[in-house]
């Protein structure tokens, strides 16, 4: 009896071994990599303070109210203007800010920084399978269809007389109203619910949102704003695995998100059975709108729903999210204020804005320009390498990395802007900014990548700029937006980023006769 429990005993040892080895070969494996990564940062890369195994979990944590500021001072500090993040419980990340590398990932080695498994489950549950959120021959496909319709001229005349019937008899009639009444408005808001009715109306066909303040925003426009809202924070969180766990236990801003994601789908197939009866009953020809050419077009209703929300999403808050801090911006410069409502008054001096008269707003564009270069609707976008590389910076990536490149702080590096990087000059868009300033320049758009670039960069970014020059030429040819509050916004970058709290305004009809100042 003592003899068999010896021998059952004796492998005791090696099963207790095995379990320590199990249990202590992650910790390992984490210290290995930590180890690596420090001895990669003592090269031409630098990066946040790391530890073993939790790498630079503290310093993230320190600083993650400030992250846009913090992840900009770490890139001026780096000689590439690159740097390597390792923090516990999320991927290795490369942070970049430098041209070359941004060229490298979004062109040259297209194929092997898709955005990625990690980078679609975060946004998956909002946008599905459409086109912002797939990679390989599903985004190829999107992709193909979308240019097709972005390219066509019926699309342009639609966009255009849509965004003359919204600006003539929703935004300005409203704003002569409240300067009328001197009331406050919040022109962030307003701005919102433009390009979410503009962005509807195009997209979709309807109308869904009243542009007045005192008015509740509608059920699908305030069930987008959740669904944005959580799915950012999904990706901003200190350790990935939080909202996995939370959603799979139902809780927090998970059940809100999930929610909000039912009511944004169920709204939009709504739309998508209606437009169906009516064009197959045929009661109705067919329009213009992208759901009608989508329908006609023969896709599947997940597939046009996805598309859909992926273009409502990012035509809603991109242009609103730009507009709202030139404003702001030229607020802070009327000298470039004038300057800019004496060219709109010259250039649209007949009346109406058409397509040609606004692409000769240069001193309008290049206020844009410089506006997003300083406040970019998007602050940073994401990829994950498929194998191991090398950037042309030498920094090494390896396969699963998470490669960001960031356009908030590209606009404020000295090496790409120079010394007065920190200034609103639209004159540096000038070619020749003393005489006459004449041509804009072009830029790089991997120098500047606030429409993306290569393969994916954005096909509604001229419709974009015209969108926003006939919003804000309207606007200053009628009124002038004074801030009620000196003090400088917060620039806050979820999904797309907006000003924490809005931004607040008082309406005043121009009178001036500009050609006098």
């Amino acid at each position: 009896m003592l003899m068999n429990m010896s021998l059952l005993l004796q492998p005791l040892p090696i099963v207790l071994l095995s379990i320590f080895f199990y249990l202590i070969h992650p910790i390992l494996f984490e210290l290995r990599r930590v180890i690596l990564t420090h001895h990669e940062l003592s090269g031409t890369c630098h990066g946040p303070t790391s530890y073993p195994i939790i790498g630079c979990l503290v310093s993230f944590y320190k600083n993650r109210h400030r992250l846009l500021e913090w992840y900009t001072q770490l890139l001026e500090d780096s000689a590439t203007n690159t740097i390597v993040v390792q923090r516990f419980g999320a991927r290795r990340t490369i942070v970049t800010a430098n041209p070359e590398n941004v060229e490298y990932m979004l062109k040259t080695n297209f194929n092997n920084f898709p955005k990625g498994r990690p980078f679609t489950e975060i946004l998956g549950d909002f946008l599905g399978y459409g086109i912002f959120n797939v990679d390989g021959e599903l985004w190829h496909t999107q992709r193909k269809l979308a240019s097709h319709e972005f390219s066509t001229k019926s699309l342009r005349e639609y966009v255009m007389n849509t965004l003359q019937e919204e600006v003539e008899n929703g935004l300005l009639p409203l704003m002569e109203l409240l300067a009328r009444e001197e009331k406050v408005a919040d022109l962030q808001d307003l701005l919102r619910r433009f390009a979410f009715n503009l962005i509807c109306k195009v997209c979709l066909g309807i109308d869904r949102c009243s542009l007045d303040p005192s008015t509740p925003i509608s059920p699908l426009a305030r069930a987008f704003d959740v669904a944005s809202e959580v799915s950012a924070r999904r990706g901003a969180a200190p350790l990935f695995l939080v909202w996995k766990i939370k959603r799979w236990l139902g809780v927090g801003s998970e059940t809100s998100l999930k929610s909000a994601v039912e009511e944004v789908h169920a709204h939009v197939m709504e739309i998508i059975h209606q437009r169906k009866r009516v064009l197959f009953e045929g009661g109705e020809s067919a329009g213009e709108d992208f759901l009608t050419r989508l329908i006609t077009a023969g896709h599947d209703e997940e597939v046009i729903r996805d598309m859909v929300i992926s273009f409502i999403m990012a035509g809603r808050d991109t242009t609103s999210a730009a507009m709202t801090w030139l404003f702001w911006s030229l607020s802070c410069h009327p000298e470039v204020e004038k300057q800019v409502a004496k060219e709109i008054k010259i250039i649209g001096e007949e009346g109406r804005l058409d397509y040609e008269s606004l692409k000769e707003m240069k001193m309008l564009k290049a206020c844009l320009c410089e506006s997003m270069r300083l406040y970019p609707p998007v602050a940073w976008d994401s990829k994950h390498a498929v194998s191991d590389d090398l950037l042309p910076d030498r920094t090494h990536v390896r396969a699963g990395d998470r490669v960001t490149y960031f356009p908030y702080g590209m606009g404020r590096m000295e090496a790409l802007w120079g010394k007065d990087r920190f200034e609103f000059k639209p004159d540096r868009w000038f070619a020749e900014p003393d005489k006459e300033r004449g041509s804009l320049k072009k830029v790089s758009s991997f120098k500047y990548p606030i429409f993306q670039a290569g393969p994916r960069v954005c096909l509604g970014k001229e419709m974009a700029f015209i969108q926003m020059k006939y919003v804000v030429a309207s606007i200053l040819r009628r009124f002038d937006i004074r801030p009620v509050s000196s003090k400088r916004p917060v620039f806050v970058p979820l999904l797309t980023a907006h000003m924490a709290g809005g931004f607040k305004v008082v309406v005043i009809k121009r009178e001036i006769d500009l050609d006098k100042t």
